[in-house]
């Protein structure tokens, strides 16, 4: 049997939105790996990564057609929710789908909650930023 574990992901996005893929990750604290005019990748403490790259076509992301629908990042804090909602209206980037909001149905247990956010990029790319574990 093969042994794997999760490496990195690369979205294709129009390079004058690079700085705003920088700003949110380092916001949720994932570091600078390597930063140009037409790439940026950032890293996780476990040694997954995210890259950010220039497009080559001039095509929409459709998250709802075939394909990845979302990214979702797990932050530690159910707080972390409410200060990325805090980040994102101070960027003028509107919350989606009623959020930020309590999930049960996803929920592993009555003790538990899963607590999200979910946001757009400029390039169409559908994030969540969620708290899964004990309720605060």
């Amino acid at each position: 049997m093969v042994q794997s574990k999760f490496g990195h992901i690369v979205y294709c996005v129009d390079a004058a939105n690079l700085p705003f893929y920088k700003d949110l990750l380092t916001f949720l604290g994932w570091k600078i790996w390597h930063e140009n005019a037409e790439m940026l990748g950032v890293g996780a403490a476990d040694g997954s990564s995210l890259w950010f790259g220039k497009a080559t076509k001039d095509v929409k992301n459709d998250y709802d057609g075939p394909g990845v629908n979302h990214l979702a990042l797990q932050t530690v804090k159910q707080s972390e929710v409410d200060e990325t909602v805090a980040y994102l209206k101070k960027i003028g980037v509107p919350a989606l789908f009623e959020t930020p909001r309590h999930r049960p149905d996803f929920s592993g247990s009555e003790s538990e909650t899963y607590y999200q956010v979910m946001f757009e990029s400029p390039d169409h790319i559908l994030f969540e930023v969620v708290y899964i574990g004990p309720k605060e």
